[in-house]
């Protein structure tokens, strides 16, 4: 077994948080302060490291998740920058399923806000976990206390401060170490670069002792030996304190706070030592599992040991009009050399690799080995897409995928001339395989090509991508929603398969009642049938019979969701009966009985954040009324209102300028997509009348 040397010293981590925290400002830092760049980039100024492309540059937004590495007090540090804005929350998604560790930054006024529990659910979802940077401290209405209580209770987390801000807004200074005691300012001539420990000054003394306490009582409560000797009087040492906070931090029962102002450069240097302190490293966590690809029920573990057999996730694919696509990978175990021949067990086919690269945003560094707990690049994979699984074939496991939202917005898009025809499909094939929130489907009733989406920015930057990275010209409709159908009674049905080919016959017979499930899910299906009615072997026909017909719904052919399926009898013959003719039954039987179970348009709700000036709420609730919204509540932040409200995605388009002329272009709001409901009667008759 080969040694593991410098695998303690990696951490892979993520940058994460509601758009306009500040996500990419502390990246600059980070890659200024440890001698990645030499020069600060500004958001604002679009001449960031990270936001390289374009459209992030113009639009002062961070689209793609973007990868680099840096190193840190002899740590490796692998960071992956990811968006804010909710129409790309599948990059957010795809890096924390391959991350050990995430910095989520609040902004030090708004706290956590929708995008915020948005990514925290995410974190949940792959266990991995956090310290949380308090950014923007000197900014107007910054609050660092409430920002942690915010915490506490809209995440439900337990955070630990392990810093206080000196002062805040336009007076903050620095930031006490709670685990030090002592007290650390920036100098302004240095960018930052020079930080200057010290004594904690007179009018803090006070805070600082008291959120010590909390500290190291909330400490000490996750480890018995200690929690004894605190309570014998005896005061645990920094070391003590650090190793507890991080094997807590490892298994999410903390999370550390620290705070500070990465655009004023302050307190980013002690971010980079809670990385190295409290996250963990690919050793820190479980080993990965997986199962053979030919049996489910032979679960396979891979440790973080380059000794081990390989085992890789393809989490990103980055394509390019000019090169080769760009394969994302993170190595759990095993290693992978230039020229390597793997196996994708989950599409079954041969790859090879060409080129190995390690990232800096968009610069490539190309090396000709890497290891496991490493993240990098690879050109060659010919088949590979977002959550395929790479490995030896001799030794072969299936990792756990990545599950992506649906799409909830459409619309059309043709060339302009024939020439472009082929160019723009060809473009929307990579766009395609690039992002997994991004489908493209072809109308069968017109012809027309269309594309779908998380929401109206998501498709306009692909749209805008297509143009200028392919050269398409290409023309778009107008955004159309993307329904769904369900059923809201339940219904019988049973339905006899038998055709006559030449002289065999094929035979079977299903019968099921179908009801509704959860909305937000898709086909829950259930077995009642005897072995002797319907053979074990023919059940997954069955079920896949059923995923068949949900692909288009009774009513106007929406995809089908939220539907249980439960299969009550069948039939079978020895000489007629095959897997085939079991998928056809019950596809045809689901196809019928979902008639008769009072079929229904689902459209999609979106969860919508406004932010207002006081003066302008009462417009704004009275525009969300007018747009069938159900208001949930209203709060406060410091000058401004804060509304939260459930509004059909139909009745949102248009509302960032509608906003912005109502409220003199001071408001701002967030969507996310939140669940599907019953369209109202009215509109659903007047959609199947046309």
């Amino acid at each position: 077994m080969t040694s593991n040397t410098g695998l303690d010293k990696t951490r892979n981590i993520g940058i994460a948080a509601h758009i306009d925290a500040g996500k990419t400002t502390t990246t600059e830092r980070i890659l200024y302060y440890s001698g990645v760049s030499h020069k600060m980039g500004e958001v604002h100024d679009g001449n960031t490291v990270m936001d390289w492309m374009e459209q992030e540059q113009e639009r002062g937004i961070t689209i793609t998740s973007a990868a680099t590495t840096t190193f840190w007090k002899d740590h490796k540090i692998n960071i992956i920058d990811t968006p804010g804005h909710v129409d790309f929350t599948a990059e957010v998604e795809r890096s924390l399923r391959v991350l050990d560790g995430v910095i989520c930054v609040l902004c030090g006024v708004g706290g956590v806000q929708p995008q915020s529990e948005t990514v925290w659910r995410q974190a949940n979802k792959y266990k991995v976990p956090r310290i949380v940077f308090v950014n923007k401290m000197d900014r107007i209405g910054a609050d660092f206390y409430r920002a942690v209580s915010m915490i506490s209770d809209k995440l439900k987390a337990v955070p630990v401060p392990i810093q206080i801000p000196i002062g805040a807004e336009d007076r903050f200074e620095g930031v006490i170490d709670l685990i030090k005691m002592k007290a650390f300012h920036y100098s302004s001539e240095s960018l930052g670069m020079q930080v200057e420990e010290g004594e904690i000054p007179e009018s803090c003394i006070k805070d600082a002792v008291e959120y010590r306490k909390r500290l190291v009582e909330t400490v000490v409560e996750q480890d018995e030996a200690m929690l004894e000797r605190y309570l014998e009087g005896e005061e645990p040492s920094r070391s003590e304190l650090i190793s507890v906070i991080r094997n807590a931090t490892i298994n999410n029962r903390l999370v550390p706070v620290l705070c500070g102002s990465a655009f004023k450069n302050k307190g980013v240097q002690q971010l980079l030592d809670a990385v190295v302190d409290f996250l963990p490293s690919p050793l820190d966590i479980p080993a990965v599992q997986g199962h053979h690809p030919e049996d489910e029920e032979k679960i396979i573990e891979r440790h973080a040991d380059d000794g081990e057999p390989l085992a890789a996730l393809a989490f990103k694919v980055w394509s390019d009009a000019y090169v080769e696509n760009l394969t994302f990978l993170r190595i759990y175990s095993g290693k992978i050399a230039l020229g390597d021949a793997l196996y994708n067990s989950t599409r079954d086919r041969k790859e090879r690799i060409m080129k190995l690269f390690r990232m800096h945003a968009d610069k490539r560094e190309e090396i000709k080995e890497v290891g496991a707990g490493d993240i990098v690049a690879a050109v060659g994979l010919k088949f590979t897409a977002t959550g395929d699984t790479l490995c030896r074939k001799e030794h072969p496991i299936l990792l756990e995928s990545i599950r992506f939202p649906r799409p909830v917005i459409s619309i059309a898009i043709e060339p302009e001339t024939s020439e472009d025809e082929k160019k723009l499909a060809e473009a929307l094939q990579r766009m395609a395989l690039e992002d997994p929130t991004f489908k493209v489907a072809t109308d069968e009733e017109t012809g027309q090509t269309i594309i779908s989406g998380m929401g109206e920015l998501h498709i306009e930057v692909i749209v805008e991508r297509i143009r200028r990275e392919f050269r398409v010209s290409a023309r778009v409709g107008k955004p159309q929603v993307a329904y769904r159908e369900s059923v809201t009674a339940a219904a019988k049905h049973e339905f006899t398969y038998e055709k006559q080919f030449g002289a065999k016959t094929q035979y079977a017979r299903v019968s099921m009642q179908v009801e509704a499930s959860d909305p937000s899910g898709g086909l829950v299906f259930v077995n009642r049938a005897s072995a002797e009615k319907v053979p074990k072997q023919f059940l997954a026909a069955v079920e896949n019979g059923c995923h068949d017909s949900m692909n288009s719904g009774p009513l106007m052919g929406y995809p089908v969701i939220g539907i249980k399926v439960t299969l009550l009898d069948g039939d079978w013959r020895p000489e007629e009966s095959n897997e085939q003719t079991f998928r056809i039954a019950a596809g045809m039987c689901l196809r019928e009985v979902m008639r008769n179970a009072a079929p229904v348009i689902m459209e999609p709700i979106m969860n919508v954040e406004v932010e207002t000036p006081d003066e302008f709420l009462g417009e704004v609730m009275g525009d969300l009324n007018s747009r069938n919204g159900e208001i949930r509540g209203t709060s406060q932040r410091p000058g401004l209102q804060v509304v939260d409200v459930l509004v059909p995605l139909r009745r949102m388009f248009g509302y960032s300028t509608d906003l912005r002329s109502g409220t003199q272009g001071r408001a701002t709001y967030t969507m996310e997509f939140a669940s599907y409901r019953p369209l109202p009667q009215k509109l659903q008759d007047e959609m199947l009348s046309r």
